[in-house]
C-alpha cells in the first residue's frame, strides 16, 4: 500500500503512549506535514467573550452542551450555543450555509469534507494558538489542504469485525478469522452450526457502503487514485477482486440483501446476525441491547487480510469558519476542546477516541482490551483522498455497490462505471 492518496494512520504504540500516525492527502506533502501556518493571524490573549454559534452532529451535537459548561465557567463573558445537526442532512446544510454566508462560528466537520470546504474558501486557517504537535500526525494531516491546516482533529476512529464468541464456540470456531477465506468460512459456520439466520451483516450499497468496500480494495493491494493524484484507478484488477469478494457474501446467502434498518444491535444481541463491521461506539450499544453479562459474549477482531489487513479511518475535525465575527473566542473554544483533560472527559461522554496522543494515558482507554484492538487496527487504517469532489464520487460508488449486491451486476462493469463517472467529475 504505497499510495499517498489516503491517510495511513500508525497507532502502533498508542497504548504505550508513543504512537505515531502518518497520512497523505491532496496537498502531496511529506507524511509529517502539519501545515504551513506562518502567515496566519494570531489570537489575542485573555478570556473568551461574546457569543459563539456551534454546529455538531450526532451524539456529539447532543453531548457537547454538557462539555462546554466548563469553558463558559472559565470564560464567564462568553455564551456558547450548540445546534445539533443530523448527520444525514449535515453536508447539505453546511454547503447551503456557505453559499448564503450564514455559517456558524465553530463546527464539527467531516474529514472527507475538508478539501471541498477549503475549495469554497469557507474555513479559517489554524492559528499558532493550537499546538498541532499534540495530535496524532495522521489525524492532524486530515486538516491540511495544499500545505495549510484549516482545522484540528477532534477525534479518530476505525472499524473492526464484531463477533459473538459464544456462537462461534458453538460452531466449533476456536480462533477468529485472519484472512478473507477465513472470514467467509467463519460466517458460514455460524449460520450452519451456530444457529444464526445470517453469517454477517454487510451494507448492500447505499450511503456510506464505500467505507466497508474500500478497505477490502486496500487490503487486496488496490488504490482508487494513482500516486501522483492525476488519475482515478477504481477499475483495477485488485479492486474488481475485492468487490467480487464482497458480492459473494450476498450471492451465497451469508449476508442479507435487504436488511431492516436500525436493528444491528438487536440482531447481534439475539444471535440472528452474529457478526458486523463497525467502530468503537458500538460496544456500548450492543452491551445495552444484550443486557447484563453480554460483554462476555462477544469480541472484536481486526479486519481480515488479503495482502494485508486494512480498515477505514474516520473521525471528525473542528473548524472555525472565515465569516465568524468572534474569531478569537472561536479558536479558544477549539483549543479548550482539544486539551488532554477535555479529550478524556469527551471520551467518557461519547466513547469518541481522542486525537490528542497524551489522552490515551487515561485509565479508561489504556485498560480496555477490546479498545486496544482498535488501536492495533489503526496501524493500517486509511481514508479516501482529500479532494473537493469526494462526496459526489462516493455517491456514485455507493450506487454501483448497491447494483452489484442487490441485482447481481458484474463488479468489473460496476467499477468501470465508477471510473468513468469519477473521471468525468474530476478531483476538483
Amino acid at each position: 500500500m504505497k499510495s499517498k492518496s489516503r491517510a495511513l494512520v500508525a497507532l502502533t504504540a498508542a497504548f504505550a503512549m508513543t504512537a505515531a500516525l502518518s497520512a497523505c492527502g491532496r496537498d502531496g506533502g511529506d507524511s509529517g506535514d502539519t501545515g504551513d501556518q506562518s502567515d496566519v493571524a494570531p489570537i489575542a490573549d485573555g478570556p473568551a467573550t461574546g457569543t459563539l454559534e456551534v454546529w455538531a452532529m450526532g451524539a456529539e451535537g447532543e453531548k457537547l452542551p454538557e462539555l462546554v459548561k466548563k469553558f463558559q465557567e472559565e470564560n464567564p463573558d462568553v455564551t456558547v450555543n450548540v445546534t445539533p445537526v443530523p448527520w444525514e442532512s449535515a453536508h447539505d446544510k453546511f454547503t447551503s450555509a456557505i453559499a448564503a454566508g450564514t455559517t456558524p462560528d465553530v463546527a464539527q466537520v467531516g474529514t472527507t469534507w475538508m478539501g471541498e470546504f477549503v475549495g469554497l474558501d469557507a474555513l479559517d486557517p489554524t492559528p499558532e494558538l493550537i499546538d498541532v504537535d499534540k495530535f496524532f500526525t495522521g489525524g492532524q494531516e486530515t486538516t491540511v489542504v495544499d500545505g495549510v491546516s484549516y482545522a484540528v482533529p477532534w477525534y479518530v476512529e476505525t472499524r473492526l469485525v464484531y463477533y459473538r464468541t459464544d456462537i462461534a464456540e458453538q460452531a466449533g470456531i476456536t480462533e477468529p478469522a485472519t484472512d478473507w477465506e477465513g472470514l467467509k468460512e467463519m460466517a458460514k459456520k455460524m449460520q450452519s452450526d451456530g444457529g444464526a439466520e445470517w453469517g454477517i451483516s454487510l451494507q448492500p450499497g447505499g450511503t456510506g457502503s464505500w467505507q466497508t468496500v474500500l478497505p477490502l480494495m486496500w487490503s487486496n493491494g488496490g488504490e482508487i487514485v494513482n500516486d501522483d493524484m492525476t488519475e482515478f484507478t477504481f477499475d483495477t484488477e485488485e479492486n474488481v477482486e475485492a468487490l467480487e469478494y464482497y458480492k459473494s457474501f450476498f450471492d451465497e446467502g451469508i449476508a442479507n440483501k435487504s436488511p431492516a434498518q436500525g436493528t444491528t444491535e438487536a440482531d447481534f444481541a439475539s444471535g440472528k446476525v452474529p457478526m458486523f463491521i463497525s467502530g468503537p461506539w458500538m460496544m456500548a450499544a450492543v452491551e445495552a441491547a444484550g443486557g447484563e453479562g453480554f460483554a462476555d459474549k462477544y469480541d472484536v477482531m481486526e479486519m481480515p487480510e488479503a495482502e494485508s489487513s486494512a480498515s477505514f479511518i474516520g473521525g471528525a475535525n473542528l473548524a472555525v469558519f472565515k465569516n465568524t465575527e468572534n474569531r478569537d473566542a472561536a479558536w479558544k473554544l477549539v483549543d479548550f476542546l482539544t486539551q488532554e483533560e477535555t479529550q478524556v472527559e469527551w471520551y467518557d461522554l461519547t466513547t469518541d477516541l481522542p486525537s490528542v496522543q497524551s489522552a490515551w494515558e487515561a485509565e479508561a482507554l489504556s485498560s480496555d482490551e477490546k479498545l486496544a484492538k482498535f488501536g492495533s487496527q489503526l496501524e493500517n487504517a486509511f481514508a479516501p483522498p482529500s479532494i473537493s469532489t469526494w462526496e459526489q464520487i462516493a455517491t456514485a460508488f455507493d450506487s454501483q455497490v448497491e447494483r452489484v449486491t442487490k441485482t447481481g451486476s458484474d463488479p468489473a462493469e460496476a467499477l468501470a462505471a465508477v471510473q468513468q463517472e469519477a473521471t468525468s467529475i474530476g478531483m476538483g
